[in-house]
């Protein structure tokens, strides 16, 4: 990658970052050759920090590290674009991006909830219920959908918007086991929407 890091007076190119599952723009950042090299090897993205005079991996006080995932260079090779999955807020104030969106405005849970899922996988079943389903196989992960998708259709025939949420978050959830059961992802259903959309 030819980054051109002459063009500036101080030797440094901004670096946008975005949420690698939900495309949110979360923070921009500056990096010199040091950063780059330091964001591949360590996978965290790293910036060299104008006011700390020094490399400055995201996280390393707080521990809201941004897992680096790929890198981009425009056009005018000049400017970086690193898709990374944050473990947290990655601004100081504690909201989801520098521009002070909330967690609660988009689908970040939903991809935080997948790692919940596959980080309960091999746990004690007697403890976990996420554990004790997959335990007892694929067969009983789908029976148990399919029990959901039936309850929140006799919800939907009624007026009870909490109920009718209730039985829309279980089936959902559990879907999301059972995608894991097989080995997939919400992004992998996605992609298949976006093709369909595209064709």
């Amino acid at each position: 990658m030819n980054i051109n890091f002459t063009k500036y007076a101080d030797g440094l190119v901004p670096a946008i970052i975005q949420d690698a599952n939900t495309k949110s723009v979360l923070m921009l950042g500056f990096m010199n050759q040091a950063a780059v090299d330091a964001t591949i090897s360590l996978k965290n993205v790293t910036f060299f920090s104008r006011s700390k005079n020094r490399l400055w991996t995201k996280g390393e006080e707080s521990g809201n590290f941004l897992q680096y995932i790929s890198m981009a260079l425009d056009c005018d090779q000049d400017t970086l674009l690193i898709q990374a999955v944050p473990s947290g807020p990655v601004c100081h104030t504690g909201t989801t991006t520098c521009w002070g969106e909330d967690a609660e405005n988009d689908f970040s849970f939903l991809h935080q909830l997948e790692e919940i899922i596959e980080s309960r996988k091999n746990a004690d079943p007697s403890s976990s219920y996420v554990a004790s389903l997959f335990s007892k196989g694929i067969n009983k992960i789908a029976q148990k959908v399919g029990e959901e998708a039936v309850e929140l259709v006799i919800e939907a025939k009624d007026d009870d918007a909490k109920l009718f949420l209730d039985e829309s978050a279980d089936l959902l959830f559990h879907y999301m086991i059972l995608l894991q059961a097989k080995g997939y992802q919400l992004s992998d259903i996605g992609k298949v929407l976006k093709q369909r959309h595209q064709s």
